[in-house]
């Protein structure tokens, strides 16, 4: 079966459509500090309003233990989803209760709201399937029809991605579907050369996307701080710098199934080293290979690819005609170790065939660094639900819209 898109629906017009967005967005102080995940959902809200329906947009923000704060109050989405629609946007102070109700009751043709946080109600994430179904029920009683358009949690049985989708007509969104294409594009038909840069902090993330990408691949470049496990796994000293010593052995077989299939692991041959892990901590650039011969000896922390890595990593990058990233190169939070990540960021920008940017930390780091969505063929919005996809594992919030492997 393929995936149920927007047209399945029929007619909109005057017809009251829940709206599943991921507005997951970061908040600092009350104030929304990255609105990609807003900007994202655009598309299919203003094809919605667009086609008359009446809008109900349903999100999760944060993990605020199934009740009220206000602190992951959707209040400040809604008000910046007013701004970027041009357009009035009402807001309910509940999900499913009596503010919520009144507000449904007041939408028109081609207005839009936002309930409030989904997992203010803690049947929304609950592993009673019978609980969940019974939140979804609720939220269907506001609607005619159901649109799915969170790809960020197309990985998670919750009620408002799996059992309200089964609840009423339900379809997917233009992001997921364009997310769909995308992800399908990397593991279906990858024009090659193809390259896979992966980083972050922890190689255990990484595992499957590594097993199921291996043979697939013809290069698979490594960074941040899961490269310390392999340098590790090839006998090379790495200070305090994150090491997962549990996986060196894994990470070994991956190194050896590599070189069996010709595929090739790109690992640093610099490492910039810290006495501490600190914006203002004096630093080094070391040989990958020799992280303990820092002035700071064994206690030397490792906080970001070296120089050379970087300028090596976007030659291999802008070598491809496929590429997808996922995870910082450093801990690019901080200027001094921000190097690597941007040098990466600015390789794929100039890929000339198919850039991904695997969300989460790497949709993060584009924008903090000053990057311009539209400098990458795609930013993806879900970094858990991609790496999942490209694992090779079932996805429930898709498969119930009718997708299939």
């Amino acid at each position: 079966m393929a995936l149920r898109t927007l047209e399945s629906l029929g007619s909109l017009g005057g017809r009251r459509v829940l709206l599943r967005c991921d507005l997951n967005v970061p908040l600092k102080d009350g104030a929304i500090t990255d609105d990609g995940r807003v900007r994202a959902s655009l598309g299919t809200v203003n094809a919605l309003m667009n086609a008359g329906a009446q809008v109900i947009i349903v999100s999760h923000l944060g993990r605020p233990d199934g009740a009220p704060d206000a602190k992951y109050s959707l209040a400040p989405v809604a008000q910046r989803l007013s701004e970027l629609l041009g357009a009035p946007v009402a807001f309910a102070t509940d999900t499913v209760g009596e503010a919520a109700a009144d507000a449904v009751g007041a939408l028109t043709d081609g207005s839009v709201l936002v309930l409030e946080n989904l997992r203010f109600n803690p049947e929304e994430t609950s592993k009673d399937e019978a609980e969940r179904r019974g939140f979804a029920e609720k939220l269907a009683g506001f609607a005619d029809a159901f649109v799915s358009d969170g790809f960020g949690v197309v990985h998670r049985k919750q009620a408002s991605v799996y059992e309200l989708a089964s609840l009423l007509p339900s379809a997917a969104g233009l992001l997921i579907a364009s997310e769909l294409e995308v992800l399908e594009r990397l593991t279906e038909s990858p024009e090659r050369p193809y390259a896979v840069v992966l980083g972050g902090s922890k190689v255990s993330d990484k595992l499957g996307v590594i097993e199921h990408l291996l043979p697939r691949v013809d290069a698979l470049l490594i960074g941040g701080g899961m490269v310390f496990t392999f340098l590790a796994a090839q006998g090379h000293p790495v200070g305090k710098s994150l090491l997962e010593a549990d996986q060196l052995d894994t990470v070994r077989g991956y190194l050896d199934d590599a070189e069996k299939r010709g595929v090739r692991i790109v690992l640093p041959t610099d490492i910039v080293v810290a006495e501490r892990f600190a914006e203002d901590a004096e630093h080094v650039v070391q040989p990958a290979d020799a992280i303990e011969e820092s002035p700071f000896g064994a206690s030397g922390l490792g906080l970001d690819i070296g120089p050379d890595t970087g300028e090596a990593f976007a030659g291999e990058i802008r070598g491809a005609r496929t590429v997808f990233w996922n995870g910082p190169m450093g801990v690019f939070e901080l200027a001094p170790f921000a190097a690597g990540t941007r040098a990466v960021a600015e390789a794929l920008t100039e890929v000339g065939g198919l850039s991904v940017v695997g969300g989460g930390d790497s949709a993060a780091a584009v924008r903090a660094l000053g990057f311009d969505d539209d400098a990458f063929g795609h930013i993806s919005t879900g970094g858990g639900a991609s790496l999942e996809f490209l694992e090779g594992k079932r996805l429930p919030g898709l498969e119930v819209l009718g997708w299939q492997r």
